[in-house]
């Protein structure tokens, strides 16, 4: 059922030769900076998702302010939120070009400059673009490389390093309110917004502390032993994985010639500024452009290849069948946690539970939960004799199970116990860049899981309209819930049976699986 990327052999490449010489670890593998890097990650989810899940406070002030219809001012929320996850491919071609580090710096500069910019709204529409999109973009360029650095600098406690750099939506959920509530009643939103834009360049900082290894510690991560558990389980996949990785021999092949013409190239530039040394400093200058547009291009050039490769080459994503269920699921998946927090309060409303739920909101139940779901199940997923994947599909259906049940409960108590568990669960969100890289590996998943995250933004961006929809004909949110958590098992069968049908078809063993 489930497969590390070591078995589905993703790594583009024959590995043997370099296989069999071990490689010293590096010692901030797991250890060291890693620890930083996970810092900066918890960081950038309290500045990024912990502002978007307090924008609450601003569309009430926006509502007052330009009085316009509810619906028109929540797609400024809507577009911010769907935008950071929506241009995940996009980002994987920066991080492919540029790495992760002046992704993450350019992002957090164009996040600022969105929130500076709307603090000198006129209306809602001039918000779309200076929110919704500028401020959308610049989170998502912080967003993924916060995520896939902490899968690089981590092997045998991924998903714990994982689960406790998200904990920072949570935490970011409960001081960011706090603090857009102070800055707007002290200064008023517009100040606020500019204060917190000013607050915001502090993801540059996190940027920056975003240490690229290097590539040789990369590829050493390939020879990490895996639990035996998950390599019998790994099998199931291994036919598409060859196929994938036949195809990656050949574009790797092309890289390496158009990497030496390249190298010839400035090695032309670099002799021709050598012998004119004796020429004018004018002419000097123009050969260090010259070498430095070469190298530029060269480094695009090579990301882009990267990049397409990834996705429309022979060697794309797309023929990993369990890959492009993964992405099935997270078009359904993320919806349904997103509903809840937008609709619980409108269904205690009809409730007669208000009273109740101004002492201990439901939402801040599942935000808390949630916190400890995230580090709970990433400490359950790095245990030795436990599959990820396992604990991954049983957090699944213990959520789909509370949305399906909670148009049932009509009491607080029992409302809140059915929200305790949505939060716990869907604190697997910690386990999907794990996941995204046991399939496709290190060296793609900055693509991958910029996939996965486009997945889940259009899944933001469409839930809570459709729920709204549904409601306007239904009057009651119950179909909301039981349309919602239906897609969203259609999503988990996928990641069932695609599985199963790759391990009933015949295959050859492998160059690896012979010399093992």
């Amino acid at each position: 059922m489930y497969a590390s990327r070591e078995d589905i052999g993703y790594d583009f490449g024959d590995d043997s030769k370099v296989g069999s010489k071990p490689i010293k670890p590096n010692p901030n593998i797991d250890g060291g900076w890693a620890w930083m890097i996970v810092l900066s990650s918890f960081l950038v989810h309290i500045l990024i998702m912990g502002s978007q899940m307090a924008l609450g406070i601003l569309n009430m002030e926006w509502l007052e302010e330009f009085n316009e219809s509810r619906g028109l001012t929540a797609w400024v929320s809507s577009l911010s939120m769907g935008i950071t996850l929506i241009v995940g491919p996009f980002i994987g071609l920066f991080i492919s070009m540029c790495g992760c580090r002046k992704t993450a710096i350019i992002g957090g500069i164009l996040n600022a400059l969105g929130w500076i910019l709307s603090a000198y709204a006129s209306n809602v529409h001039y918000l779309f673009l200076t929110f919704g999109v500028t401020a959308g973009i610049g989170s998502g360029m912080v967003y993924l490389p916060a995520v896939v650095m902490v899968g690089q600098y981590f092997q045998k406690r991924r998903a714990l390093a994982q689960g406790l750099s998200t904990t920072g939506t949570g935490f970011g959920a409960f001081l960011m309110t706090a603090l857009l509530k102070y800055l707007c009643t002290e200064f008023g939103w517009r100040n606020a917004m500019f204060i917190q834009g000013a607050i915001s360049l502090n993801l540059c900082v996190c940027g920056a502390l975003m240490r690229p290894l290097s590539p040789k510690d990369v590829v050493s991560e390939k020879y990490v032993v895996r639990s035996n558990s998950e390599d019998n389980q790994a099998k199931a996949l291994s036919h598409s994985a060859e196929t994938i990785k036949s195809n990656g021999v050949l574009s790797e092949e092309l890289e390496k010639k158009e990497e030496a013409t390249n190298e010839e190239v400035l090695d032309s530039v670099q002799y021709t500024e050598t012998g004119g040394k004796s020429r004018s400093g004018r002419n000097m200058y123009g050969l260090r452009i010259l070498k430095t547009v070469s190298q530029l291009t060269v480094t695009v050039r090579k990301g882009f290849a990267v990049w397409y490769s990834s996705y429309f080459g022979a060697a794309s994503l797309f023929t990993n069948r369990v890959f492009v269920a993964f992405i099935i699921w997270a078009l359904f998946a993320y919806s349904s946690f997103v509903i809840p927090f937008i609709h619980l309060p409108e269904i205690v409303k009809q409730y007669n539970l208000s009273s109740q739920n101004n002492v201990f909101p439901l939402t801040s139940i599942i935000a808390i939960v949630h916190i400890f779901g995230k580090v709970i199940l990433g400490i359950i997923s790095d245990l030795p004799c436990i599959s990820t994947w396992n604990v991954f599909l049983m957090a699944n259906f213990t959520l789909v199970t509370c949305i399906l049940s909670l148009p049932l409960m009509q009491t607080y108590v029992s409302l809140a116990v059915v929200c305790a568990v949505i939060g716990f669960s869907s604190g697997y969100f910690s386990l999907m860049p794990v996941v995204t890289e046991d399939l496709v590996g290190t060296k793609h998943l900055a693509n991958a899981y910029g996939i996965i995250i486009c997945a889940n933004g259009i899944s933001a961006l469409l839930g809570p309209p459709f729920a709204g929809w549904i409601y306007d004909i239904t009057h009651k949110y119950d179909f909301s819930f039981y349309i919602s958590g239906l897609l969203y098992m259609v999503g988990i069968i996928f990641l069932l049976i695609q599985p199963c049908i790759q391990k009933k078809q015949p295959r050859e063993k492998s160059t690896e699986e012979a010399q093992v």
